[in-house]
């Protein structure tokens, strides 16, 4: 059975509109961007009528680390499939066991206890419910532009135009500028809970922080008596060369969230990793939260084979020399397009195409279409253009991608009048 192609891409968008999202459909029409998901595997995504193929460099924000339809994951959910099934969130589980066992082997530092969720504002929601359940105070610290989901207490925590519409956000949430070690040390206090902050905010343009930004926020945090909790739902499982974006700053956070990537693209999983000390909170609660899909045992496997690939050194090493390809490609883009591009924010193959203006992140994700590249801007930093390939491409498909943007960026500057 066939389960792509059973109607035209009119016919898609005819019943999506109707049935899911007119905005979307009616977004993504109106743009030129009219492309429905098709066949799909490695880097690549075909359009459902087949008559258009893209690279993927958005990877739905890491979920596609591992490449569409990764033969090696697909493989362990077809044998999990024979079985397993969702099994009972409030029982013991010698799957979850054994996968949480596995993330603790790979924590940085101290870290050893997981609670399994589905969506990563799920996994943020138990976070910051833990630092204020463990700390029993309500402050909790973020940063402008940030995103940490669209559920209640990650919604709080993230940047105001997701929440504004929904009326008065919940008492107690306080945003800084990323990266501002003098702000943020103004602002922790007694009352606060937790500091949470995305290792690079993606949604708001992949800001870089100092090389000792988040030792010396860890720091003010065990002053103080509150935690840092680090979001990882984009920047883990090697997206920058190391298996947590976190490790490039010799810090070990308080909590960690990972998510997207640890699905493997296959089977929705997401993780809230933490210490001992802060297990100890659930052990008088123990059914104080519970997530009847999170963790669900089917998937358990799927997670485990994600891990074990994304933590092998070659895999990691391989990663780098991706990165240092595409950091010497935008050094010669750079040259290329002095009126558009100021240059790429980078950590491993975590990526900012940053351009002179907001005007040039959608115009840039048009023109990247419009090249074969699916690729989407940062919506809180608008200049700056999202670029996250799959981990497993080959060297000459990295060089084909710079070719392709090297065009799109020419297309952007001709566009906007720049050249």
């Amino acid at each position: 059975m066939s389960f792509i192609g059973r109607d035209t891409k009119e016919g898609i968008f005819e019943r999506f509109s109707s049935h899911v999202s007119q905005g979307k459909a009616d977004f993504f029409r109106s743009v030129g961007i009219d492309f429905v998901f098709g066949k799909r595997t490695g880097p690549f995504v075909w359009d459902a009528a087949g008559s258009r193929r893209l690279i993927n460099c958005h990877c739905n924000g890491g979920v596609f680390n591992l490449g569409h339809t990764n033969p090696g994951i697909v493989r362990v959910l077809v044998e999990s499939l024979r079985e397993l099934d969702i099994g009972n969130h409030h029982l013991v589980s010698e799957q979850r066991a054994m996968l949480a066992h596995r993330l603790a082997e790979l924590m940085p530092g101290d870290i050893s206890c997981t609670v399994f969720g589905v969506g990563g504002g799920e996994s943020i929601d138990l976070a910051i419910k833990l630092a204020r359940g463990y700390t029993g105070r309500s402050k909790v610290i973020s940063a402008i532009g940030g995103y940490h989901g669209h559920t209640g207490l990650a919604l709080a925590a993230g940047d105001e135009q997701y929440r504004s519409p929904f009326g008065a956000s919940p008492p107690g949430f306080l945003q800084v500028p990323f990266n501002d070690i003098k702000v943020l040390t103004a602002e922790i206090d007694r009352d606060t809970a937790a500091v949470i902050f995305e290792t690079v905010p993606a949604t708001a343009g992949m800001p870089i922080a100092d090389r000792n930004f988040f030792a010396r926020a860890k720091a003010e945090c065990a002053r103080n008596g509150a935690l840092l909790v680090i979001d990882e739902v984009q920047t883990g499982l090697g997206r920058t060369g190391s298996m947590w974006g976190i490790d490039h700053f010799d810090t070990v956070p308080d909590i960690m969230v990972i998510g997207k990537g640890l699905s493997g693209g296959i089977y929705p999983m997401t993780a809230a990793c933490f210490n001992a000390d802060l297990a100890a909170f659930f052990n008088d609660r123990p059914f104080i939260h519970v997530s009847t899909f999170g963790g669900a045992e089917v998937g358990c496997p799927v997670a485990m084979a994600v891990l074990d690939e994304c933590s092998k050194p070659e895999f990691l090493e391989h990663v780098r020399t991706l990165s240092r390809i595409f950091a010497q490609g935008f050094s010669e883009l750079k040259s290329r397009h002095p009126q558009i591009l100021v240059g790429l924010r980078q950590l491993g193959l975590m990526m900012g195409i940053e351009m002179v203006n907001d005007s040039c992140g959608p115009v840039m994700s048009k023109a990247c279409y419009d090249n074969g590249i699916l690729s989407v801007y940062a919506n809180n930093y608008p200049r700056v253009s999202q670029l996250l390939p799959p981990l497993i491409i080959d060297e000459a498909l990295a060089y084909e991608i710079i070719e392709r943007l090297d065009a799109a960026l020419g297309d952007t500057a001709a566009f906007l009048g720049l050249v």
